[in-house]
């Protein structure tokens, strides 16, 4: 072997790097904060670019030592850098979430260990003012040898991290060549379980820096607000001779230009810092995320210039409850994987930004980086932009969770779980390694409120060292570590150096038990509202419970992004894309992976939009209909509503609007407080009447332009009839038909007048058929219909669902029988929902009215079983010709909704083809479903079928059937039945987000051992 086993020591975890320290970016004068542009530093040297790449299946293949100078790598192909190499074509792509991907036996990995052989020349010239040369590398996956010019230099890992040497003696004026050896796996791969695709390779920037050969090295800048003004502490160590901290003057500048501050460093006896410098501004500008405010600090010195950005805030806990600037904190949150279906984890600017922007135009306030560092540049973009930020360190080992056992009992899977990694002293250096490395580089970013040490490791005294030196180090932030709630049965864990309590996933029972016992500290769910598929559907819960309670300090939803990789376009035109299993790897965890609010291009899910409004800036808590009186809520922590929206106002009735107008706020509501204002409805006397109040952007900020919406609120109106007016017409008014003629035989009832032919199934109780003006309307015999094709979020009921043979279930009559009269015939039916090897679903007694303008009415009365699991739905299928293309309806859209995710759409009329009703999951499921509709209408060119209930309905219009929605994996793989599904409903059960959280609430679930389903079918003439 060419290289020693680095990578199954514990004790070697770098070799020849620089000490960790803050990340800035130096250059020779100012240039400006260099976060947006930073390669224009002219002490930066990008070295990104195509480099020389060779593949090898193991590292036992490679004994040429291809980093010795002259090497000759014409046989090498290219590779992008910064890029993965499965990304083209060399190995493959796995993901897996909980379990390793190889032997759970640290620190040692498989001896067959993929690497890949990197070679890169440049040019460099020296530069007599910045003679010395740091090669920085800012993401490794998983560890990685360094050459230059044939001689080694060093050794690092921890992928997330940056690893900076020092190559000042390696390098030559003009050509250089830099060699790197990547491995595949290292002792490290056992702390880099994270629930994501494992990729690998030099997935972020390389540079060289030159730098002067007496320097600042490493500084930290804290805040304090006082009465009378701000204290700025800065602390730092300098590289070289010792008059270099003298000789660097200290400038703050605020947001307009202008120096606010000045001063020098002083030596100190700080034990980790040699100078201090403290500088004060008074009538200071505070920085938060609804008012991003940052100053300019210069560091100046004879041949270098650093300029970095401070924001004032201050955090702290009093009692359970967090204040950030002495204002209660809650955090409107999401966790963000770096992910790309194309670029994979390597990620640039250009994809953070619309990452980070599309949270702000979605009301996001706060980001968990999960499960690790992101690029320094994340973290000043979410000073500039406005974004808390949860700082976890690349750690997690939930992996050995999965170690076999022979006693399962949970107890002792957590006690397993402890021992393996996290309570094992062999990996104290590692874990702490890992700490450092997340706090020192990010130590001076605003944005960043709270360290987090990991995810998902369990507990133990690699942990409890890593809080101890984080909350020494750096006790103006707080700390969290979700696994902090394990136990050992060895001994009494220290959880004393953990601020804030996290939870991944709690039912709502439990946050109410945490409250109830008066909590010393803060609870935070920094994993809730599991997003995959078509979800989450208990944000508007969560909100509700996070308003109660002070001390539950706000949640992150699981998670931003799908994570899949492209693969072109399909002969449908639709992406394909694959996850876990598609790659051909034996262990993976399917589309779990596929958990965000964005599909992996960033269209948003209907998920983002709910929480868009969801989390709206204000809400309408009360309305006075009669006088107009309307009181609002601030939910913003630190701008008044004045200053930051308008609000623009309709009256509807049945979907038309009778009334709007704008309202600019004429007094202040300050943050979390309320307001009144005056709204006039004007309210018609008859129809279904909403006041809709939208929130508007007042003025455009960079990320969101001037009257951007914010969010709505809808509030239902009352008057002397509430009906809607459309639904009573359509229902009213079918065909021109005569005297209906009845025909029985032992199957059929037949039914037929001048406009129309129905055949009724007196086997099933359901129409057989349904034509009118000669032409059939149904492709298929109605159905009975309490299945749905499983979302994601039904992942663990599904199986309960399965079990009861919902999937397989039928109609069956018992007994049938008819009374006829001119122009209406009734029948009287006894049917049961069944399915083989169980007993009766439902018993039903149904009561179908047909009348001779064509209506078709059915009221059925059923009982349900409550030995059976929650039904999925409940309601009518009908298989209409595929000609019925066009769909009219009333109720809440335009996006899909449910029961329990239906705030981002509000009521009104709404027209779409069938098409444009498909969600276009990338694992198909349950879509496209629209709630609290008071009809729904289907045409094609000649006739139109609409639906009303006696209570509102939801339905479905889909080009697919639900068993086809149910058996594909893929989006692309869906092909079209042929007839337009349209599936009335009764109810859907509801959504959840139970594929990770939470059983679905009670009130969501289709469950009623009794209940009725009222609904009128009218065919019309065009």
């Amino acid at each position: 072997m060419i290289v020693p086993k680095h990578y199954e020591n514990l004790n070697v975890l770098h070799e020849n790097t620089m000490p960790h320290r803050a990340y800035y970016m130096p250059a020779s004068k100012d240039m400006g904060s260099l976060v947006h542009d930073r390669e224009k530093s002219d002490r930066m040297e990008l070295l990104n670019g195509n480099w020389k790449f060779q593949f090898y299946k193991s590292i036992y293949d490679l004994q040429e030592k291809f980093y010795e100078a002259g090497y000759d790598t014409k046989g090498f192909d290219e590779i992008p850098v910064p890029g993965i190499w499965q990304n083209y074509g060399y190995d493959s792509h796995q993901y897996t979430n909980v379990r390793y991907p190889i032997p759970l036996d640290p620190p040692y990995v498989p001896q067959e260990n993929p690497c890949g052989a990197y070679v890169h020349q440049f040019e460099y010239k020296k530069d007599s003012k910045a003679p010395k040369a740091y090669l920085n590398f800012e993401g490794v996956d998983s560890c990685f040898y360094v050459w230059i010019n044939g001689v080694y230099v060093g050794y690092s890992q921890v992928a997330h991290a940056t690893s900076e040497f020092d190559v000042t003696d390696h390098l030559k004026e003009g050509t250089n060549t830099l060699a790197v050896l990547v491995l595949k796996w290292c002792d490290g791969t056992y702390l880099e379980d994270q629930d994501k695709f494992r990729m690998t390779g030099i997935f972020r920037d390389v540079y060289l820096l030159k730098r002067p050969e007496s320097v600042l090295y490493d500084y930290f800048t804290t805040t304090s607000i006082g009465e009378n003004g701000a204290e700025i502490e800065i602390r730092a160590n300098f590289l070289g001779e010792s008059n270099a901290a003298e000789n660097t003057k200290i400038v703050i500048r605020n947001h307009e230009g202008n120096t606010v501050a000045t001063g020098t460093f002083k030596k100190c006896d700080d034990e980790n810092f040699a100078y201090k410098a403290v500088l004060d501004i008074t009538t200071p500008v505070l920085w938060n995320p609804e008012q991003p405010y940052l100053y300019q600090v210069l560091f100046l010195s004879e041949n270098e210039v650093i300029i970095d950005r401070i924001g004032i805030r201050e955090i702290h806990c009093e009692g359970s409850v967090i204040y950030i600037n002495d204002v209660k904190a809650k955090f409107k949150g999401v966790n963000r994987h770096d992910s790309d279906p194309i670029t994979g984890s390597a990620v640039n600017m250009k994809q953070i930004k619309k990452d980070l922007i599309m949270m702000k135009q979605h009301n996001f306030n706060a980001v968990r980086s999960s499960h690790y560092p992101n690029s320094p540049y994340f973290y000043q973009l979410c000073d500039e932009y406005g974004l808390f930020v949860i700082a976890e360190a690349d750690n997690e080992s939930h992996g050995t969770q999965t170690q076999y056992l022979k006693n399962s009992e949970w107890e002792n899977v957590v006690e397993q779980w402890n021992k393996r990694i996290a309570n094992n002293p062999d990996f104290i250096p590692a874990t702490m390694d890992r700490t450092r490395l997340c706090v020192e580089r990010e130590k001076n970013r605003p944005c960043i409120v709270m360290w987090s040490m990991g995810n998902e490791c369990g507990y133990g005294c690699t942990f409890e060292e890593s809080l101890k030196w984080t909350k020494e180090f750096d006790p103006t932030r707080l700390t969290t570590y979700e696994s902090a709630f394990y136990q050992s049965t060895d001994r009494e864990y220290d959880y004393s150096n953990i601020d804030v309590v996290g939870r991944m996933y709690p039912a709502f029972s439990e946050i109410d038990e945490y409250m109830e016992k008066n909590p010393d500290k803060p609870l935070l769910l920094v994993e809730y509202c599991h997003a995959m598929g078509n979800g989450p559907g208990d944000l508007e819960d969560y909100f509700e419970l996070i308003q109660k309670y002070d001390s539950l300090c706000g949640g992150f939803v699981w998670e931003w992004c799908d994570h899949a990789i492209y693969k072109g376009q399909a002969e449908n035109g639709k992406g394909i894309y694959y996850y876990g299993g598609d790659h051909g790897e034996e262990i993976h965890d399917g589309n779990f992976c596929m958990d965000g609010l964005v599909y992996p291009d960033r269209t948003p899910h209907t998920g983002l939009k709910e929480y868009k409004n969801v989390y709206r800036p204000a809400r309408v808590v009360s309305y006075d209909q009669i006088t107009g009186k309307t009181i609002l809520h601030n939910y913003m922590n630190y701008v008044d509503l004045k200053d930051y929206l308008y609000l623009a106002y309709e009256t509807t009735a049945d979907g038309k609007i009778v009334n709007s107008g704008c309202i600019r706020l004429a007094e202040s509501i300050a943050p979390q407080q309320e307001g009144t204002v005056i709204i006039p409805a004007n309210i018609p006397e008859r129809g279904k009447c909403f006041l809709k109040v939208k929130y508007l952007l007042k003025s455009g900020n960079g990320l969101q332009e001037t009257d951007s919406l914010l969010g709505f609120d809808e509030i239902p109106l009352q008057n002397e009839d509430g009906r809607n007016q459309n639904a009573v017409m359509l229902m009213e008014t079918g065909l021109v038909g005569g005297f209906i003629k009845v025909t029985e035989s032992d199957r059929y009832l037949e039914m037929e007048n001048n406009a129309f032919h129905y055949v009724f199934n007196k086997l099933t109780g359901l129409f057989e058929n349904m034509s009118a003006a000669g032409e059939n309307i149904l492709d298929r015999p109605m159905e009975l219909n309490i299945w749905r094709a499983p979302t994601d979020n039904d992942r663990k009921i599904k199986l309960e669902w399965m079990d009861a043979h919902y999937d397989q279930s039928y109609v069956r009559a018992y007994e049938t029988s008819y009374q006829a009269e001119e122009s209406k015939v009734t029948i009287f039916t006894h049917i049961a929902v069944v399915a083989a090897t169980v007993q009766k679903v439902l018993d039903i007694h149904a009561v179908w009215e047909v009348t001779s303008d064509g209506s078709v009415s059915v009221k059925m009365n059923m009982v349900k079983d409550m030995e059976f699991p929650m039904l999925p739905r409940f309601g009518l299928r009908l298989f209409l010709k595929d000609n019925f293309k066009n769909v009219t309806y009333y109720g809440i859209g335009p996006d899909e909704s449910y029961v329990d995710k239906c705030r981002s759409g509000s009521h009104g009329v709404y027209t779409s083809k069938v098409e444009d009703l498909h969600e276009d999951y990338l694992r198909p499921q349950e879509n496209g479903s629209h709630t609290d509709c008071d009809y729904v209408c289907v045409s094609n060119d000649k006739m139109t079928l609409s639906a009303a209930g006696k209570k509102t309905i939801a339905f479905n219009a889909s080009e697919y059937t639900q068993e086809e929605l149910t058996n594909k994996k893929h989006g692309y793989e869906l092909e079209k039945c042929g007839s337009t599904v349209l599936c009335i409903d009764y109810s859907q059960n509801g959504i959840g987000s139970n594929s990770c959280g939470p059983v679905l609430s009670e009130k969501y679930q289709l469950n009623e051992e009794k209940f009725t389903f009222d609904v009128k079918l009218v065919l019309h003439n065009r």
